[in-house]
């Protein structure tokens, strides 16, 4: 699915984590505030290598990630030459996504 990006941290003890944010939240938390909730990205303050910072928190963690604007745009560039944005969401199958939006997972299905 294009328009989620998973990232997947690796921890030395313990297990990993994965988070699923959305591309148009990077993209865009590269130049101004970007997301809500658990997910958060702002450009850093001007300085000669420019960076963002990506927060992300739930009820047991809270990380706060800086992460260098070039090659992070360079990225995301080539996602959206392989992928649009406008053509992200067409092999979305609407209809089971809103199912388990609105019911959870698992919900029976008629």
């Amino acid at each position: 699915m294009p328009a989620v990006i998973t990232v997947e941290f690796l921890a030395e003890r313990g297990p990993s984590l994965m988070w699923r944010v959305g591309r148009e939240l990077l993209h865009r938390g590269l130049t101004s505030m970007s997301g809500c909730g658990d997910v958060r990205m702002w450009p850093a303050l001007p300085r000669e290598r420019p960076s963002s910072w990506l927060l992300l928190e739930s009820q047991e963690v809270e990380a706060l990630f800086e992460v260098p604007v070039a090659p992070l745009a360079e990225w995301l560039d080539a996602t959206y030459r392989v992928t649009s944005a406008e053509a992200e969401m067409d092999g979305l199958d609407w209809e089971n996504f809103l199912v388990e939006l609105l019911d959870g997972p698992g919900a029976p299905s008629e």
